[in-house]
């Protein structure tokens, strides 16, 4: 035998419970979309993070068509050391372009982890040989900070920001600062 009576009080029990757990989801969901909003004003600034020698570096995502293994290439006469050559990339031929080598005078010890990271310059297809790549970064702009001391390397005018991420720091590095170089965007060699 069932009590009528208490039925309604289980209803309401049943919807007072429901409104409650309706009013966690939206308060859930109205701090989500703050944060959301805050995400969204802070802007997220995304890269491929490299090594470079001793140096940790990133560049814009958006800057980087690819990353490959480091690839065969074509060795061309008269052109500058840190110029290994051309490479044939899926039928696009890319200049490969030794960056270590260039900016500080070493060639870039070839590895398992050496890659080329491909790029455009004046519109071309471009490769630039790094030590190493750890993947896509994301950073906050808001704790973009200026690098003063790398204004002594090798780096400067390339490199003068850099993103904090624990232990490490990550300079950003332009390649449209790369790209303004007359002697690095010129590969034949003066005689």
């Amino acid at each position: 035998m069932t009590d009528h009576h208490s039925e309604p009080h289980k209803a309401r029990q049943l919807t007072g419970l429901f409104a409650r757990l309706h009013a966690y989801e939206q308060r859930s969901l109205d701090h989500d979309a703050g944060e959301r909003t805050r995400q969204q004003k802070i802007s997220n600034w995304s890269g491929v993070a490299f090594r470079l020698g001793e140096f940790l570096l990133t560049c814009r995502i958006d800057r980087v068509e690819e990353v490959i293994a480091f690839p065969p290439y074509t060795p061309l006469p008269g052109s500058k050391h840190w110029l290994l050559g051309i490479a044939n990339v899926r039928g696009n031929l890319a200049p490969v372009a030794d960056l270590g080598w260039y900016l500080f005078g070493t060639r870039t010890p070839v590895t398992a982890r050496t890659r080329l990271l491909l790029t455009r310059f004046q519109g071309r297809l471009a490769g630039l040989v790094v030590d190493e790549v750890f993947g896509q970064r994301h950073f906050h702009t808001d704790d973009l900070s200026a690098v003063k001391d790398w204004d002594q390397t090798a780096l400067a005018g390339l490199a003068g920001q850099s993103f904090p991420a624990g232990d490490a720091s990550w300079g950003v590095l332009r390649l449209e600062a790369l790209e303004q170089r007359a002697d690095f965007m010129s590969g034949a060699r003066e005689e």
